[in-house]
């Protein structure tokens, strides 16, 4: 049982001698000879924290101190050795204290301390290290732990503008403007940071892009985005979270939003994870005859839609869109579609899914039950479409528009009929074993795997290389990778 020395008011009374000798004659707490050894044992040698952002704290770690002794230990001090300068903040068995003293452990019995860090910015752009040490002090021993974390200084975008029926906001290109976003350090984005009418906001490569919960990136009417990654150096779009426990966790922020643009929105080597929606390109108004151009980049762990597009352009080429709650590429309302060697895996778990990896449609049902209906066009050529469920393809159209759908090349996970479907031009149907490993999420391509060399050359011209830069210019293989015998 543990117990901290408090002060405390002593009442005496007048206590007959024979009673005085009696409690004389009785045993004491035997406290523990302390040797020179170790006297407390630790869950850990040290704390080590994952990459911090400067101003924003950390998650709680926890450190168990542990008496193995059969005896009583008294711990003379728990303390920071930074005390009041020190980054770090300690709950001590339920006392937040930077230093306690006294502390009682009986034998066999152990504490909990919980451990966070608060790191103030300074001029570095580089991650930078922060330590200090937790000291244990029982009479002749001394014995530390070290904290240690990663500090990380960013450029930080907060809303401050809150408009009924919008999310709040903040405007990082003014309209008409251009705006770089460079790659020296981290931007941590509070709310959402929006592209004015007009605006441009190019990405450097190797720029990092965090958002806090619910926060995204919009893109509004007339502006226009390039992300500017490359295969070495690719722009990441994730959550601010960047300890363990949040590495693979979903949901973290909201999304990137893209309205129609004034010219051609590019996202070249990006990486977008753990989101609500990776990317939403949608039509406020009316297309503006231009498109998203989408190539080698990869959207994962959406708890939403990895793509959800309305009435929108999108060229896209060597991406690969995994494990998603929903719909890993939903396109909605209409629309002119192209999706060359790319990769579409929904191998989700955290939720029961429902819905099929690849959603089409051509139309839009009002409250009223009122359906309008729009023109489709959309191609997919040496593409690979699968994931859990059955069927993992859901044409869903109004056939008023017309709608042209063509699937050339393909590997599909679906129950549907495509032997006289003249839509479908020498597709795979239902393969086993097409990845190397799916259980550590790697969608290269297993020897043998049904996909190799099913590839059309000529839609391999227009993407000679796949995601690693390999050439696939001669037997194309389907998806975004070229097979490669892997270790």
């Amino acid at each position: 049982m543990l117990s901290a020395t408090t002060k405390y008011y002593r009442v005496f009374f007048v206590i007959p001698i024979a009673v005085l000798l009696f409690l004389s004659s009785c045993k004491k707490d035997k406290f523990t000879d302390i040797p020179t050894g170790q006297a407390l044992s630790f869950s850990n040698d040290s704390i080590v924290f994952d990459t911090v952002f400067t101003t924003i704290g950390s998650i709680t770690k926890q450190l168990k101190v542990y008496n193995n002794s059969a005896n009583k230990v008294l711990i003379k001090s728990i303390e920071l050795a930074g005390g009041e300068a020190s980054a770090y903040r300690l709950n001590i068995d339920g006392v937040a204290a930077l230093k306690i003293e006294d502390i009682e452990l009986d034998g066999g019995d152990s504490l909990y301390i919980f451990i966070k860090v608060l790191i103030d910015p300074n001029n570095i752009n580089s991650p930078f290290v922060v330590s200090d040490q937790l000291r244990f002090n029982t009479d002749l021993n001394f014995q530390i732990i070290s904290l240690v974390a990663w500090g990380q200084n960013a450029n930080y975008i907060i809303a401050n503008q809150n408009i009924p029926g919008l999310p709040p906001f903040r405007i990082v290109a003014p309209e008409n403007s251009k705006v770089q976003w460079k790659s020296t350090r981290p931007y941590l984005i509070y709310g959402h940071a929006v592209v004015d009418s007009g605006a441009v906001l190019q990405i450097d490569k190797g720029a990092k892009i965090h958002f806090h919960n619910n926060s995204g990136l919009w893109v509004y009417k007339g502006g226009s985005i390039k992300v500017n990654g490359t295969l070495e150096d690719p722009v990441i779009f994730a959550g601010d979270r960047l300890d363990e426990d949040y590495r693979d966790l979903p949901g973290q922020w909201d999304r990137i939003l893209i309205n129609e643009g004034s010219v051609n929105n590019e996202i070249n080597y990006a990486i977008i994870k753990n989101g609500f929606i990776g990317i939403q390109a949608e039509t406020l108004d009316n297309p503006m005859g231009n498109s998203l151009i989408l190539k080698n980049t990869r959207i994962s762990n959406m708890s939403g839609v990895g793509i959800l597009a309305r009435n929108y352009q999108i060229a896209a080429s060597n991406n690969l869109v995994t494990n998603c709650g929903n719909y890993l590429l939903s396109l909605t309302m209409g629309g002119k579609y192209s999706f060359i060697h790319s990769t579409f895996a929904n191998y989700w778990t955290s939720t029961v899914r429902q819905t099929p990896s690849l959603y089409l449609n051509n139309y839009l049902k009002d409250e009223e039950g009122n359906i309008s209906v729009h023109e489709f066009e959309a191609s997919f050529g040496n593409c690979i479409i699968d994931g859990r469920e059955n069927d993992e393809l859901l044409i869903d159209f109004v056939n008023a528009s017309n709608p042209i759908l063509k699937f050339d090349h393909n590997s599909l996970k679906t129950q549907l009929n495509i032997l006289n479907d003249d839509r479908f031009i020498q597709c795979i149907t239902n393969p086993d074993s097409l990845f190397f490993d799916l259980q550590n999420l790697n969608f290269q391509l297993r020897n043998l795997s049904p996909a190799i060399d099913k590839g059309s050359t000529f839609i391999a011209t227009q993407a000679p290389f796949d995601i690693l830069g390999i050439q696939r210019t001669e037997n194309p293989d389907l998806g975004v990778f070229e097979f490669k015998i892997q270790n």
